[in-house]
């Protein structure tokens, strides 16, 4: 039996290939979902999206400092890990939910694989990069999707045994849906949309929202930029991105925001976008499969591949680094080759598990 754990949008977007490959070769698993971002009920029109079957467990542990949050959500796989113990468990990235799911197969001696092992930021501010450094010292199957993720692992002294390189489920997930996408989604024609006649833009991360001046220089920015080309900027806003706009008082005059979209309707703004601004290290993959630029709002990125073949560029939060960056671009070409794989990943992560 597999454990199938996450507890994020992002982590159901991923795993779903995994899910589909178990359901088509008959592969026992269960799918255990913490709640991390959301409940269970906010996320149920991710799984309904993805034609995915409901979890078989529901944490909902909610939000709360990173202590609290990873310790919770230990706490609730341990209770669940004790009744019905897996064979291996799978998490996937690099948030409290992989922390946690890691630790506890960890502790409870139960074989851990990691699905997109071996991204590095090297920053280690970014929680998220402490996240994944830790579970993939304790994992026993790390699925790395590119070289360079390989490469750092090595690098680090994991045994060449316990590494796999699979290509990443984003690829398998955009082949899947993305036809799906194009059949079901009116968002473009909801909104006014002509396609590659907007930017679309993403701003989520803590260091970023929760400092003022980053903030500032990023909201800044992107309206600079929409102004330069005379294209609407269509934000899809985050709440913490909203509460921190309010709290400190910073003018979006000039952005289109919208409320948070589900997987299909965002994946038809991303391919359609003249321009992608965002600090999501997946919107980076995505934009990137999609061929579609991208300008990320951050001074580093563990997703270098993307950089390496001429699909995203690093801005940081100034202004004027935004808009010049946006423009280069914009004048780039669209013929990079995507680095992330054939959309087979969920195949061979089954496969060597």
């Amino acid at each position: 039996m597999i454990s199938i754990v996450l507890g994020t949008r992002p982590e159901i977007i991923k795993m779903a290939p995994v899910i589909r490959v178990c359901e088509q070769k008959s592969v026992p698993y269960s799918i255990l979902h913490t709640g991390q971002h959301y409940s269970y009920d906010m996320d149920r029109i991710f799984f309904e999206d993805l034609k995915l079957p409901l979890p078989d467990y529901n944490l909902d542990v909610g939000s709360g400092t990173h202590a609290e949050q990873t310790g919770a959500i230990m706490k609730g796989i341990e209770k669940v890990y004790l009744q019905n113990v897996p064979d291996v468990i799978l998490v996937q990235g690099d948030t409290n939910t992989v922390l946690a799911g890691g630790l506890v197969g960890a502790k409870m001696q139960i074989p851990v694989g990691h699905v997109e092992a071996g991204l590095r930021s090297y920053d280690r501010k970014m929680p998220e990069e402490i996240n994944r450094v830790i579970v993939d010292h304790i994992s026993d199957y790390l699925f790395a999707p590119t070289n360079n993720s390989y490469q750092n692992l090595i690098q680090e002294g994991i045994d060449d045994s316990k590494i796999f390189i699979t290509g990443n489920t984003i690829v398998d997930a955009l082949i899947q849906n993305y036809e799906i996408a194009k059949e079901k989604s009116t968002i473009l024609q909801q909104i006014g949309l002509i396609p590659r006649q907007y930017l679309l833009v993403t701003v989520h991360r803590a260091e970023n929202v929760d400092i003022k001046n980053r903030l500032e220089g990023i909201i800044s920015g992107i309206r600079q930029v929409g102004i330069s080309y005379d294209l609407p900027v269509i934000f899809p806003m985050h709440p913490r991105t909203q509460k921190k706009i309010q709290e400190f008082n910073i003018s979006s005059e000039g952005l289109t925001i919208i409320s948070p979209t589900g997987y299909l309707d965002f994946l038809e703004l991303e391919a359609h976008a003249r321009l992608i601004l965002t600090d999501s290290g997946g919107v980076q993959e995505e934009a990137c499969i999609l061929q579609v630029p991208c300008v990320t709002l951050r001074e580093n990125t563990e997703r270098p591949e993307t950089v390496d073949v001429g699909a995203n560029i690093l801005a940081g939060s100034n202004m004027d680094q935004i808009t010049d960056n946006a423009e280069k671009m914009e004048l780039s070409s669209r013929s990079w080759v995507n680095p992330y794989g054939d959309g087979t990943a969920g195949e061979k992560i089954i496969e060597s598990i």
